[in-house]
């Protein structure tokens, strides 16, 4: 599984334009994660982003707006802090989890996959240390549920992360700054 992580401030391009060139090039999922809008906003730019999505034949995951995950009826991607909100969630959702114990917990209270991180350094987290590829096959020998191995994963280091018994990954700066998303397309789904 590869899945496109958004970061509208990472664009070069117009964020919609680019996400309609990731979306043409057929990742398996894009993850709204627009963390800094309101949820009215997030909901106005998910509309336009779930369009894009369904002319592609691809999946929309939402980023902890659970309201908007369940009004569009797609899956939503949580903070592992917000796992006790998801009693009464109607819709699929994976938890973003930094240790074997929470991607346990997360596993066991209902989660259809796990986004564990970062693996690598990553100038988004540049004041903590990655937690690496044995982190990684420590959490995909631990539980049944697919994981996606997420932070400072490009072309060339992505073989890595399938060689723990990840199910995928996700990435956000090569595809929100790429001018060529079918090339990089290609070039991942030959690791699989």
């Amino acid at each position: 599984m590869i899945f496109c992580v958004t970061n509208r401030f990472l664009c070069k391009a117009d964020f919609l334009q680019q996400l309609r060139r990731i979306a043409g090039a057929k990742p398996d999922a894009i993850v709204l994660r627009e963390k800094t809008l309101s949820e009215i906003a997030y909901l106005q730019m998910a509309e336009q982003v779930y369009s894009i999505c369904q002319e592609n034949q691809v999946l929309l995951i939402c980023n902890s707006f659970l309201r908007v995950a369940e009004q569009l009826s797609v899956p939503v991607q949580i903070p592992f802090s917000c796992l006790s909100q998801i009693n009464l969630l109607s819709v699929p959702f994976g938890v973003s989890v930094h240790s074997l114990k929470e991607a346990m917990q997360a596993e066991q209270a209902g989660a259809a996959f796990l986004i564990a991180g970062h693996i690598f350094a990553t100038a988004c987290k540049p004041d903590l240390p990655p937690r690496g590829l044995a982190f990684l096959q420590e959490i995909c020998q631990a539980v049944s549920i697919p994981v996606l191995g997420i932070g400072g994963i490009h072309v060339q280091n992505a073989a890595s992360i399938l060689q723990t018994g990840a199910a995928g990954f996700c990435m956000m700066s090569d595809f929100m700054q790429t001018d060529a998303p079918e090339w990089m397309m290609q070039e991942l789904r030959k690791l699989f």
